[in-house]
């Protein structure tokens, strides 16, 4: 059940039995000479959907541009001030809990987002206990960060070896070829680029990571094994988080 594809009869009707809801969050970004710029996003759009879809939560809709701004080198890239991202998040959460949400899971597909979400929550939290105190309704906020979750990574290690790297990685290319097969890329790339995962600003991002890889082997990425990764992701999460969508 999709948030944007539902009325608000059904919504509250949902709200009626289930006070859950997933938001998928990502980023807008490069990610190498075949990976797609939303490849962040649609990944973790695509998760969150099979999570929804098994646990029979509803999924809000997506975070498409996120805290990117190590990327800016790279045309297409968008990225958002790490306190406008808090801001946005406090704001989604603040909202949801308005119409009764009490537990919001957040599956993130990207690591540049991990400290903006977990402020969100924080700052959420004491909001709410600043203005209400005792009364605060019982919200609860979550995060999953897909692609380290170890289930995920034991694949990523059984594929894809060293050769998985750092960004626009074969597994994250992989599951955004299963979810869109018509968009697939076939590009020349230079040697694998280096492993470090040190850079400063965007500017020396591009310069240690020319094509935008980092220590990935893309050409390694198939549909096929995109379809595991999100079967490895959506099972795990659920084994995670599956008694916290329940309302446990």
């Amino acid at each position: 059940m999709l948030l944007h594809l539902s009325t608000w009869p059904e919504v509250e009707t949902y709200l009626s039995r289930r006070q859950s809801i997933i938001l998928p969050i990502g980023s807008t970004e490069q990610h190498g000479p075949t990976g797609l710029i939303g490849t962040d996003a649609i990944t973790a759009e695509a998760i969150a959907a099979e999570v929804g879809r098994r646990s029979e939560t509803l999924v809000g809709p997506t975070i498409p541009v996120g805290m990117a701004h190590h990327h800016m080198a790279f045309p297409g890239s968008m990225t958002v001030r790490p306190s406008t991202l808090i801001a946005l998040i406090r704001d989604y959460v603040v909202a949801l809990s308005a119409h009764g949400f009490r537990s919001v899971l957040f599956i993130n597909g990207h690591g540049g987002n991990i400290n903006s979400v977990q402020a969100a929550f924080s700052e959420v939290y004491e909001e709410m206990r600043a203005a209400r105190g005792s009364d605060a309704p019982s919200l609860r906020c979550a995060l999953s960060n897909w692609f380290m979750l170890p289930g995920v990574q034991a694949v990523q290690k059984e594929l894809f070896g060293d050769r998985e790297g750092w960004h626009a990685t074969p597994s994250e290319v992989s599951v955004t070829w299963a979810v869109h097969p018509d968009q697939v890329r076939d590009a020349p790339l230079d040697p694998l680029p280096e492993t470090s995962s040190t850079f400063f600003d965007s500017r020396d991002f591009r310069a240690r990571f020319p094509d935008g890889r980092m220590g990935s082997d893309p050409a390694l990425a198939t549909a096929e094994h995109g379809r595991r990764f999100i079967d490895a992701a959506a099972a795990e999460i659920l084994g995670r988080h599956g008694a916290f969508l329940d309302g446990a």
